[in-house]
């Protein structure tokens, strides 16, 4: 029973890559769009609500390397700053959501908070540890939070009607996942 449940999760974490690889491409052909409605942050995200953590991380992990891969983007050395922050998305989201036993909201805002530091967090590593350029706080804070607002309220209107129509179209308890 548990190969038939980890088979699920696979399918489900999988169909969640390929349309975190597939969907930006509707907004990179806006400029700048895809950094302000942060369209690979979604399937992640939905997958932290109805993967276990490790299926969820793989999807922060996998989504912006094969992205990468196949069309260039997130550029080096910007994948690098992604994958720590999508991973850290679905772990959290996971986490707080479905062993913590909190309401969606709260695990989603959460999520966000937590996945933005760490993008912060990389963002430091790479430019002032790695690149040796200067690293302005409020700079990058500003532009992953101000220039992103957009994808932000975006996140928040669109992913908890998704999350719990698939839910409800699974057959997954509407609270928890599977396990």
């Amino acid at each position: 029973m548990k190969r038939e449940f980890n088979l699920k999760q696979l399918i489900r974490a999988s169909l969640l890559i390929a349309i975190g690889v597939i969907l930006p491409q509707a907004f990179h052909a806006v400029k700048d769009a895809g950094a302000v409605f942060l369209p690979m942050h979604i399937p992640v995200l939905i997958g932290g609500f109805i993967l276990n953590p490790f299926y969820a991380a793989l999807v922060g992990i996998i989504t912006p390397v094969l992205s990468h891969l196949f069309t260039g983007m997130p550029p080096i050395p910007i994948i690098y700053v992604m994958i720590l922050e999508l991973a850290s998305y679905g772990i959290v989201l996971s986490l707080v959501y479905n062993k913590g036993k909190r309401n969606l909201y709260t695990a989603l805002i959460s999520s966000m908070l937590l996945g933005r530091a760490v993008n912060i967090l990389g963002n430091y590593l790479i430019l002032h540890m790695f690149m040796h350029r200067p690293f302005n706080l409020a700079a990058v804070a500003s532009a992953i939070f101000i220039k992103g607002l957009p994808g932000i309220a975006l996140q928040l209107a669109i992913i908890p009607v998704i999350v719990l129509a698939l839910k409800k179209s699974l057959g997954v308890s509407l609270n928890r996942y599977e396990g």
